[in-house]
């Protein structure tokens, strides 16, 4: 039948075209994104598939990058243990000179002074070795946790030891026959006063008091035994205040005095009791040195395990996020070989179209030649 109005011929190439040009534009876009699905409209369930994939594969990276921090962290902690580590054996070896009775007094006084500072400087690096502002070997990280997982509880934990803490400053009164020390604020149950008290006759020992027996707001009395004088006790009365603690000492008979005041906590805490002062002492103090050593090892074998652990763990999350990356490129990423077919078939269809429609269109001028 033969029609102007309506020029199905022209209409079925227009809708052919209209089909063509969106293939053809979806088409460029994958090419233009490199992305298969670029909407849901494209793959719904692909879109989801592949997002669920990206979390996983964003959260991989991400434990990728906490483990080598964590690593990076553990390092900083043993290399300030290795030091720790030299610093002890440095003072095992003036421990064992100084038991020798080849040394005078005055020798084992010069030779107590490096012991003393090499000593303090241990407590100085407990205090001041830190990891993004952070202390790290004064007992607060012993249960540092760390995410490895692009999940929740995918986590290790790693324990940095308790090497040495101080955090309350002291200060000693030998003014009056019941001398004192006031501590600048209440100290933590796990920390421990160590003193040196000597009697007017010049006989020596060390004493502690945990910081869990100071821990009242009462007063408390703490007894130490000692071996200044046979059936001698020192009683030290520990008055705890709102800002710190005044620990008052008396003695049955004669006068003492007190010198040599530490407060720490962990490994360090038995070494600050100790000096080489004399042969007695200096072996005292050997003793302490090699449990101290022996702490130190450990904790530096924990940390190298860790390290080992997180290396291997990070190993891993990279593999996985690896062959996550190709599954998720599987579903989501355009292939190219086929897209660039699908292009040219497309192109060649819309010209062919172009011709076709221009075709539909001439013939309606045949209706011309009827009404001649």
């Amino acid at each position: 039948m033969a029609t102007i109005n309506t020029n199905m011929s022209a209409k079925v190439a227009a809708n052919s075209m209209i089909r063509n040009d969106r293939t053809m534009t979806s088409t460029m876009e994958r090419l233009s994104t490199g992305l298969r699905i670029n909407s849901a409209k494209d793959d719904a369930a692909g879109l989801a598939i592949s997002s669920k994939m990206t979390s996983q594969i964003r959260g991989l990276d991400q434990a990728v990058r906490n483990a080598n921090d964590a690593i990076s962290m553990i390092q900083v902690a043993e290399g300030a243990m290795k030091e720790v580590t030299n610093m002890f054996q440095r003072m095992r070896e003036l421990a064992i000179q100084a038991i020798s009775d080849s040394n005078t007094a005055n020798d084992r006084a010069a030779l107590n002074n490096e012991y003393k500072q090499l000593s303090a400087e241990i407590q100085r690096i407990a205090e001041n070795t830190q990891w993004n502002g952070t202390n790290i070997l004064d007992g607060a990280r012993t249960n540092s946790v760390f995410q490895i997982g692009a999940n929740a509880d995918q986590t290790i934990a790693v324990n940095f030891g308790d090497l040495a803490t101080n955090n309350v400053s002291a200060t000693v009164s030998n003014a009056t026959a019941t001398p004192t020390i006031t501590l600048s604020e209440k100290v933590a149950s796990t920390d421990v006063v160590s003193y040196k008290i000597t009697d007017d006759a010049g006989v020596s020992h060390y004493g502690t008091i945990q910081g869990s027996q100071l821990q009242a707001d009462a007063a408390a009395t703490v007894v130490e035994k000692s071996d200044l004088d046979a059936d001698v006790t020192e009683h030290a009365t520990a008055a705890v205040t709102g800002t710190g603690t005044v620990i008052t000492f008396t003695k049955t008979g004669g006068a003492i005095t007190i010198s040599d005041v530490v407060i720490s906590r962990g490994v360090h805490a038995p070494i600050g009791a100790t000096d080489i002062t004399t042969r007695n002492f200096a072996s005292t103090a050997l003793g302490v040195l090699d449990a101290g050593i022996q702490d130190v090892n450990d904790t530096r074998a924990r940390l190298g395990a860790s390290m080992s652990r997180l290396e291997y763990a990070a190993d891993n999350l990279q593999n996985v996020s690896q062959n996550s990356s190709a599954a998720r490129s599987r579903v989501l990423d355009a292939d190219y070989a086929s897209e660039t077919t699908e292009l040219a078939r497309t192109q060649i269809i819309q010209q062919a179209g172009t011709a076709m429609l221009s075709q539909a269109n001439q013939m309606q001028q045949s209706v011309l030649a009827l009404l001649k």
